[in-house]
């Protein structure tokens, strides 16, 4: 099994984790969020703890943020070129998944100088499913690739379009799609509109745009049937992430190897965490499936 950790860069940091709880720097601001797989000892005293600008707290009965100083809504973060607008939210995030730097590092390296078509210089069709505030989006989108972002979710869509925005990516090379990606992908085979590579985020549960429920377990290898089939005759990759410990790396890799199974090219699937820089330990963010062509 591969784990994938993201070391720290410029505007963000794990400080420590520890207690079921991280310390996370993102820019100047300082936060404290609960995380459950955090099991562990901390490394650092509770006065660098204390020292945090917010904090998440998490009770039976209610969620919220707790500020000794709070930051300007939104900041701005910096991951190479590409920029982000972070917020405090609701449900605990902040508009970036910083594990997901590896895998924007692994997208961006293999959509460069890159000719998806063997008959012209059009750019490479990419296809990004789930697709939250846009890190691969992004990504993808300055190596050059022409990107569908498509999500359910209408703020999500405006906050993901918010930075691209701020990235300075020309508006013609991401399209912005609202739907339910069932419904989309459905959309796209009837149209036999075919993509070159493919980006998936499923969460464990959620609803679509018009109400429709999702289950990853139930829903997931379904969803890939029908992905498969606008995939192009000769695609770049395929990588699927996910957040659940119902599902392990290695059923989800077996999943995207079926898909692949014809294509040739090299399948793998493991862990994503963040490396702390105070104790050096990995703390776990999720699980991964990718294939690349060779």
């Amino acid at each position: 099994m591969i784990v994938l950790a993201t070391q720290m860069w410029e505007d963000y940091e794990l400080l420590d984790s520890g207690g079921k709880e991280k310390l996370e720097r993102f820019g100047q601001y300082v936060i404290v969020r609960p995380d459950p797989r955090a099991i562990w000892k901390k490394t650092l005293g509770e006065t660098e703890w204390k020292k945090a600008d917010a904090v998440f707290i998490q009770t039976a009965d209610s969620e919220e943020w707790k500020f000794r100083s709070s930051p300007p809504t939104p900041w701005e973060i910096r991951w190479e070129s590409i920029k982000f607008a972070l917020r405090t939210t609701d449900f605990r995030h902040v508009g970036v998944f910083p594990e997901q730097a590896v895998n924007w590092q692994w997208i961006h390296q293999l959509m460069s100088n890159v000719q998806c078509s063997m008959f012209d210089e059009k750019p490479c069709r990419i296809l990004n499913l789930f697709a939250y505030t846009g890190g691969a989006t992004m990504a993808a989108a300055i190596a050059g690739a022409q990107v569908t972002h498509v999500d359910s979710s209408r703020p999500a869509m405006m906050w993901a379009s918010e930075n691209a925005k701020l990235s300075d990516i020309p508006k013609d090379h991401i399209r912005w799609i609202q739907d339910d990606v069932l419904k989309f992908v459905k959309r796209e085979i009837r149209r036999e509109v075919k993509y070159d590579g493919i980006i998936m985020d499923p969460p464990r549960f959620g609803r679509g745009a018009s109400g429709e429920v999702w289950k990853l377990e139930d829903d997931l290898p379904n969803l890939l049937e029908h992905t498969r089939q606008i995939l192009s005759a000769t695609p770049l990759f395929w990588l699927i992430n996910a957040y659940t410990a119902d599902l392990s790396s290695i059923a989800l890799g077996n999943l995207l190897a079926d898909m692949v199974k014809d294509l040739g090219g090299t399948t793998e699937s493991g862990e994503l965490g963040i490396k702390e820089s105070s104790g050096g330990r990995i703390l776990p963010a999720g699980i991964f499936a990718r294939w690349k062509k060779d």
